[in-house]
């Protein structure tokens, strides 16, 4: 085994890219950077019956999004290349055919019609297994059972088969997982898993092993699912001569529904109306958009914080982690064996802390490339303005434009229940006042609450008597950032005209009840 940590993440270009991938993608990254190592990105595209366009750019796209950097690849080459498994077709079929003259797999006729059949057959009887293993492959048409020379006259007539491993009857298969600990499995509880498809093409279990071994990979941290496989994978490498560099084992825990009952699925994330993707996928224009974290407008920065604690802590109170400070945290002892609960009110309090630690001329770039968006005349200093009134109080990007609407149209709805409770004489007289006041001036903040204060004290009423009528008037909400400040950013015309109009629709309102 190399001496130098070397991991990979191994997706296959089948569609989008759940965030448990996302997950194993980037604690493989924290572990090779953190050991001073390499991550390999592999595309394990050997089920060509599920390909789908589209996907392997999706798949870099959302590493790249998330900042996960590629050592060797597809697109950055590296020693050991290829890197997509249907390119390197021959290397497979030569180990394949290395284990039928070491006696430890061999070639199955057996048709679908045939294997359904066995499979009936023990159901029938009520058989503990319905696997194909070590007694039922020798009532079966394979070449264990069949004479040489009619096996070889099935391979040079062209006659479909398949190639499975030969699992041994009775033997304990142990590996060492470095989160579960020991793991050990009977083989009477193992199949004959096929190894080379009746395509020509590898399965997963001897692809993935052959390729970890000739890319010298010496760690394989993988989720949970694959467990069941893992002695299957230590049988491999132990067929194939390889025992002293297996690599170690990792498996990661589950991401679980919020409740904790299951695998969090994309039914869950549709049916309570959150992401459990990194970035929209959208296969064809008749395709329903799966919702993603990237467009629902959480900052990469922040998935990657919230995403990096589903399993994993750091074993301090410390909860805000920039990607370098997660290599420099991260170790895999400090990952649970448990499933991880996802907390999507978790994911949003993250991108709320990483949106308050933003420059406000950040989100004022974003917020500016919004307005162009939508076509809304903004300039840099409104933008400026905005961002700095808003920043605490919104948990996603695309809440600068639309919670920050009323500073780029006047409102056309008021909260009635204010209304009702403050518009009074005395708020309607100091409406009076202040209008008069300030027309045609240009005032900061500060003027704003000093014009207000003289017109109240002119009226004989407290500012507090009309600050929420007045944050009406000119919002059309009950709450919000300083007012004050949100009329500086409007003007002193703009603010006139709005109270104004809020007057006429507050009378009629009051008038009519």
């Amino acid at each position: 085994m190399s001496n130098e940590v070397r991991v990979r993440f191994a997706p296959s270009p089948t569609g989008v890219l759940h965030i448990g991938g996302v997950r194993t993608a980037l604690y493989n990254y924290l572990f090779a950077k953190k050991h001073g190592g390499k991550f390999i990105l592999r595309i394990e595209d050997t089920d060509q019956s599920r390909f789908v366009e589209g996907a392997e750019k999706y798949i870099k796209d959302s590493l790249a999004w998330c900042g996960i950097e590629i050592d060797e690849g597809t697109d950055q080459g590296g020693d050991y290349a290829p890197y997509k498994q249907s390119e390197r077709k021959n290397l497979y079929a030569k180990y394949a055919q290395q284990m039928i003259d070491e006696g430890t797999a061999y070639y199955a006729f057996d048709t679908a019609e045939e294997l359904d059949e066995m499979r009936e057959t023990l159901k029938a009887a009520k058989a503990n297994s319905l696997n194909y293993n070590s007694i039922t492959r020798n009532t079966m048409k394979n070449s264990l059972t069949l004479p040489a020379e009619e096996v070889q006259k099935r391979l040079d007539s062209g006659e479909p088969y398949v190639i499975r491993i030969k699992v041994p009857a009775k033997e304990d298969i142990r590996l060492n997982d470095m989160i579960r600990g020991w793991v050990n499995v009977h083989t009477s509880t193992m199949d004959d898993k096929v190894l080379m498809k009746s395509d020509g093409m590898p399965t997963y279990h001897l692809a993935n092993v052959v390729d970890d071994y000739l890319m010298k990979i010496t760690h394989v941290i993988r989720g949970e699912e694959w467990l069941p496989s893992a002695p299957l994978h230590v049988l491999l490498y132990r067929y194939l001569g390889w025992g002293k560099d297996m690599p170690k084992f990792a498996h990661l825990p589950l991401l679980l529904k919020p409740d904790g009952n299951g695998k969090l699925s994309k039914r869950d994330a549709a049916k309570n109306g959150f992401p459990i993707f990194p970035m929209e996928w959208k296969v064809t224009e008749e395709d329903a958009s799966l919702k993603g974290f990237k467009e629902e407008g959480y900052l990469s920065q922040a998935f990657v914080n919230f995403l990096a604690l589903l399993g994993w802590n750091p074993g301090t109170e410390n909860e805000i982690f920039s990607l370098n400070e997660l290599v420099e945290a991260f170790t895999i002892e400090r990952i649970s064996k448990a499933g991880a609960k996802f907390d999507i009110d978790k994911a949003i309090w993250f991108n709320q802390q990483y949106i308050r630690k933003m420059q406000p001329s950040d989100l004022a770039t974003l917020l500016s490339n919004q307005t162009k968006a939508a076509s809304i005349s903004c300039d840099d200093s409104k933008a400026l303005a905005i961002a700095e009134l808003l920043q605490e109080r919104i948990d996603f990007i695309p809440d600068l434009l639309s919670k920050g609407q009323y500073f780029f149209s006047a409102p056309t709805e008021y909260v009635d229940k204010v209304i009702r409770k403050k518009w009074k004489g005395e708020a309607k007289a100091v409406f009076s006042t202040f209008v008069g006041k300030i027309a045609h001036q240009k005032l900061k903040a500060e003027d704003f609450q000093t014009t207000l204060e003289q017109s109240a004290a002119e009226n004989d009423t407290k500012v507090g008597m009309v600050m929420q009528i007045l944050r009406v008037a000119i919002t059309g909400e009950a709450g919000g950032p300083d007012l004050m400040k949100i009329m500086e950013v409007l003007g002193t015309n703009e603010v006139t005209d709005r109270i104004k109009k809020a007057t006429n629709a507050f009378d009629q309102a009051t008038n009519n009840e």
